[in-house]
């Protein structure tokens, strides 16, 4: 029986849905973002053009940008509005979250539906399920599956996948449109996504990969036809950052997932070694030593090591 776990750590929360002992779908929530869906008071300070892409800003001094503007509302009024996207951190952090006007009154977030898991536990629930695998594929861009791989790239205009594999064409590319829909679910990829088939001059197994998509991938969602060169667009809602385009904002990705490590080792006193650039992410963010100090009953001490890879930290006994 499918089951969505739901994981608070620091920096972040992890949502993921088990099903038969795997991770079919996940999420990294992040702390301190206005998670999409949540209905709050705004003021308008812009109604855009063209009755498009008016501008809201809420009492911490968020900016929102609506998309389908506010028609009928002048500049500076109060307006309840809808989260739709959430802000999107890393490459691109001038872009602003997304809202639309909404009808009904302003509301808390949204809660997560789900079992809370004890965190850190003694048995490492996400962890047997496959979440360091599901990581590591959010790291590299690179997921395997049996006869072929895909290779992920968050590109500002789309997502785009890569099929390739040691599978005869026709084969290689149902399969390809299966796993790559797969990922899509696994790691949260949303918006415009292109995904690059190998080519078959047979329309029979176009149709074939067209199909793999539509049984595999939950709507909503659109995609056009698999063309004669094996690419096929989907579009699908975009509720926040994808996994990949989390893993591409290395230092603050990184240090969270050594959090997550030493949090489940043994308690005790710990130094964290990272790369620099990590271990600069814990002197930005003093509360989550403080955080992880209460989580392993005790202290915390810090060390920048040059000559590690950045996904290379880890956590040693704090000598006192």
């Amino acid at each position: 029986m499918p089951e969505w776990l739901i994981e608070r750590g620091i920096g972040e929360t992890r949502v993921a849905l088990v099903e038969s002992g795997e991770i079919v779908e996940a999420a990294i929530l992040l702390d301190g973002l206005v998670r999409t869906g949540t209905r709050l008071g705004a003021r308008l300070t812009s109604i855009g053009t063209n009755g498009r892409n008016a501008v809201a800003v809420d009492e911490r001094g968020i900016e929102y940008l609506l998309p389908r503007g506010a028609a009928g509302i002048t500049a500076g009024a109060s307006v309840e509005i809808e989260v739709t996207r959430e802000a999107i951190p890393g490459a691109e952090p001038w872009k602003r979250p997304l809202a639309r006007l909404s009808t009904e009154a302003a509301a808390d977030q949204p809660g997560l539906n789900g079992r809370e898991l004890v965190f850190p536990a003694a048995r490492d629930e996400l962890g047997n399920a496959g979440w360091y695998d599901l990581v590591e594929e959010a790291r590299s861009g690179i997921v395997r599956f049996d006869g072929g791989e895909l290779r992920i790239s968050a590109t500002p205009a789309m997502t785009l996948i890569d099929v390739d594999g040691q599978l005869p064409a026709g084969e290689l590319a149902v399969r390809g449109a299966r796993e790559a829909t797969k990922a899509l679910r696994r790691l949260d990829i949303g918006g415009s996504i292109g995904i690059d088939l190998p080519t078959s001059g047979e329309k029979s197994i176009r149709q074939a990969a067209g199909e793999a998509i539509d049984e595999a991938l939950p709507k909503p969602f659109e995609r056009t036809a698999v063309n004669g060169f094996g690419f096929v667009q989907i579009v699908r809602p975009r509720l926040r950052a994808s996994l990949i385009e989390l893993a591409g904002d290395r230092s603050p990705f990184e240090a969270r997932a050594l959090l997550r490590r030493a949090a489940m080792e043994k308690a005790g006193p710990k130094c964290l070694v990272g790369h620099p650039t990590v271990i600069a992410e814990f002197e930005r963010h003093p509360t989550w030593s403080d955080a992880l100090k209460r989580q392993i009953g005790g202290s915390i001490g810090l060390r920048a090591e040059p000559g590690l890879p950045i996904s290379g930290g880890y956590a040693e006994p704090l000598q006192q």
